[in-house]
């Protein structure tokens, strides 16, 4: 039968290669299904929850404003939230993976690492849901060397199939020590003893007329040297196959001479009898770690564990010496990859605190990154001086380009100012909803900005040149109006943080293109991995910046708050930025100098 399963080779540090098999597209399709099915009645549930309780009726609004928007940031999180959060901490496993039998790991076959997991998700953006769903997916992973989408190629990820287990050993029906003495030396060839055991694992699956005739053939082959005492022929090879076996597991199977059982396969046999026990063991503890982690261990029982896995990868390498079956082989396999993943992520490092990556790991990555930074902002800033002189310049184009319903309000507003109304003015029990969907659009941006960067860059660059136009065409049009400053006295509270998040993912972006056009002496599979570490990095940033952005829009820059609170707030987040960029470069230096110490 033609087998059409994909392998992985990954050599683990105990120098012994384990092949892992891949996930077809079938299976990862099948589980992405299941995980959107899981979060269409995950929303509907929340849904049906809240309005039961009553919350969209409070009095007064105020608390269904709040509830609505957490609503909205918990829908908008659960899209991408949902595989980065089960992935992260399932062990590379989203219910949907773990219903279907399979798991994200890293091309080295070590547990996927959560920046890995933040890169592979945030892509999803392009192989997943744009331009056509699903499709570019779909394709990659057909055509793809290791079945891998974008994200995979971006993270350094593989999705395997995840059932170390599907078939056991079993365990020896008969209760004979490891070594019979009096069996003595085989009666049958290592072909003979091959075919024997081939036909009768069969047996069932053969025609009557086939089983009969082949039964007599072997039959009459073996009672010239085996004598026979059933009249049934059946039988007589059942008895002559377990005979055979019981002495390849005597001391004296090795002494058998040449033209019968080789050597080398002999001991196989006395190989696999002897190990079979304690391989069935390992099996049984990998399994109940699989399920509940760590945890099914105590503190002390971790040593034991990791030398039996040592034991058993290295009874691997011994079995593919002695030519032990290549069902054996599958199974040590499966078993040893088990304990791998198990070991070493029990073995991680020490989480390291969340206020570390916030104020550290974050923005030291965007000051590693400020060429990157700054092409993305001229990129932005080009086009948007462009546009704004554009307007400025032709006052009539704007008949032909904007909505009448922004035209108007440029119009009126000397006359909103009057009246004391400001630009998206929204009342206070408006404010956390227009909070929440201003954090979710512009995370959204910020996200196709990055993930654009796996196509070369021109996502990116188009992301930049759009949104940097319509803002230039958006402020010549208030200016010819004579009201820009209506307009700013909104945007200044947040537009410092806000355009800096997006600098910084375009950035981001463009180091994922720059590995996929200029990867230098890396392969571009490695140099996309490199790269991706530093972006999912600088895409925490974008994320912690936006946050606090978005907030400071819907309730402060929609608010009838004084011009004066509001632009003093834009001078805040200046000095908040540059104190957060500071962090990092102090946090850069200190691991340079931590470098050439150790150097």
């Amino acid at each position: 039968m033609l087998d059409l399963r994909q392998q992985h080779t990954v050599e683990t540090p105990e120098n012994v290669e384990v092949r892992l098999e891949l996930a077809g597209v079938g299976s990862r399709a099948a589980a992405q299904l299941l995980d959107l099915v899981i979060l269409w009645v995950g929303g509907l549930t929340v849904g049906i929850i809240t309005q039961v309780a009553g919350v969209w009726h409070s009095e007064g609004g105020a608390v269904s404003g709040w509830v609505l928007a957490f609503l909205v940031l918990l829908g908008f999180a659960s899209v991408l939230g949902y595989f980065a959060l089960f992935e992260a901490l399932n062990g590379g496993r989203t219910p949907g993976k773990q219903a279907l039998g399979i798991r994200v790991v890293m091309d080295t076959g070590r547990p996927v690492t959560p920046t890995a997991v933040v890169v592979r998700t945030l892509v999803r953006l392009v192989d997943c849901f744009f331009p056509a769903s699903y499709l570019p997916g779909f394709f990659l992973i057909v055509f793809s060397k290791g079945n891998k989408r974008l994200g995979d190629m971006a993270a350094g990820t593989i999705v395997v199939r995840d059932r170390p287990t599907d078939w056991a050993l079993g365990v020896p029906t008969t209760d004979e020590p490891d070594e019979v003495l009096e069996a003595g030396p085989p009666d049958l060839s290592e072909e003979e003893f091959r075919l024997l055991d081939r036909f009768l694992a069969r047996l069932n699956d053969l025609e009557t007329t086939v089983q009969v005739r082949m039964t007599t053939e072997l039959a009459r082959r073996f009672e010239q040297r085996i004598p026979r005492r059933t009249t049934d022929a059946q039988a007589y090879l059942v008895q002559v196959f377990a005979e055979e076996q019981r002495k390849r597991r005597s001391r004296f199977a090795t002494r058998a001479e040449a033209g019968t059982a080789g050597r080398t396969t002999v001991t196989a046999e006395r190989f696999l009898a002897k190990k079979r026990a304690g391989w069935e063991a390992f099996r049984s503890l990998a399994v109940r770690m699989e399920r509940s982690g760590v945890g099914a261990l105590a503190p002390g029982e971790i040593p034991g564990f990791a030398a039996r896995y040592r034991e058993v990868a290295a009874d691997l390498a011994r079995a593919r010496t002695y030519g032990v079956d290549p069902r054996v082989i599958e199974y040590l396999e499966r078993v040893v990859s088990a304990g791998h993943n198990a070991l070493y992520r029990a073995r991680g490092r020490e989480r390291t605190p969340i206020a570390r990556y916030l104020l550290r790991d974050f923005p030291a990555a965007v000051v590693q990154s400020w060429a990157f930074v700054a092409v993305a902002f001229l990129m932005f800033a080009v086009p948007g001086v462009a546009g704004y002189t554009l307007i400025r310049d032709r006052p009539a184009l704007a008949e032909e380009i904007f909505p009448a319903g922004l035209i108007g309000r440029a119009e009126q507003a000397k006359a909103r100012e009057a009246e004391g109304a400001g630009y998206a003015q929204a009342e206070g029990e408006d404010r956390p909803v227009m909070a929440a969907w201003i954090i979710s659009n512009n995370v959204l941006v910020s996200f196709l900005a990055f993930a654009g960067g796996l196509t070369a860059g021109v996502l990116t660059g188009w992301v930049l040149f759009s949104n940097g136009l319509l803002i230039g065409l958006v402020l010549g049009l208030f200016r010819n109006y004579d009201a820009l400053d209506y307009l700013t006295t909104f945007v200044a509270g947040h537009g410092v943080l806000e355009l800096t998040a997006i600098f910084i993912s375009a950035g981001a972006g463009f180091r994922l293109a720059k590995a996929m056009v200029a990867p230098g002496d890396l392969t571009r599979a490695d140099a996309l991995v490199v790269e991706g570490r530093v972006a999912a990095r600088m895409v925490g940033a974008v994320v912690t910046l936006l946050a606090i952005a978005g907030t400071i829009e819907g309730l402060l820059s929609a608010s009838d708050a004084p011009r004066l609170l509001k632009y003093g707030v834009s001078a805040a987040t200046v000095v908040l930025l540059g104190l957060y960029l500071a962090s990092g470069r102090r946090y850069l230096k200190e691991q340079e100098a931590r470098s050439s110490t150790m150097g």
